[in-house]
């Protein structure tokens, strides 16, 4: 009776854990950042678009989906909300707010290699 218990409990802890695997989603790709020419404009999520928010576009990841991104080449990070679509530049993977890349310190740049991580 015990060992069956026991196997039960490692059972549903590895089924736990497995599923909380698979909602982790990691992606690596080139990072933009928004013009300042969308500051007030209304972004897919129905939001208006703020420089100043820690937020992002992504092709497919929900709105209100946190993200971690890390800057691969200088391992500067920054968290931030889903709460647009894009970009549409080709080998892009993230549009950031202006804030966002700054905390990546890539504003001079433009793009940055990052990997994005679903934190929630």
């Amino acid at each position: 009776m015990i060992c069956w218990l026991a196997g039960l409990l490692v059972a549903g802890m590895a089924s736990s854990v497995q599923a909380h695997e698979k909602s982790v989603k990691t992606q690596e790709g080139i990072a933009s950042y928004y013009s300042d020419r969308f500051q007030g404009k209304t972004t897919a999520s129905g939001e208006p678009f703020d420089q100043q928010e820690l937020t992002a576009a992504h092709p497919t990841l929900p709105f209100g989906t946190k993200v971690l991104v890390v800057r691969e080449d200088t391992g500067s990070k920054v968290e931030v909300v889903i709460n647009d679509r894009g970009p549409y530049a080709k080998g892009r993977i993230i549009d950031l707010s202006k804030r966002a890349a700054k905390k990546l310190k890539m504003l001079e740049r433009g793009t940055a290699p990052v990997m994005v991580t679903s934190v929630q």
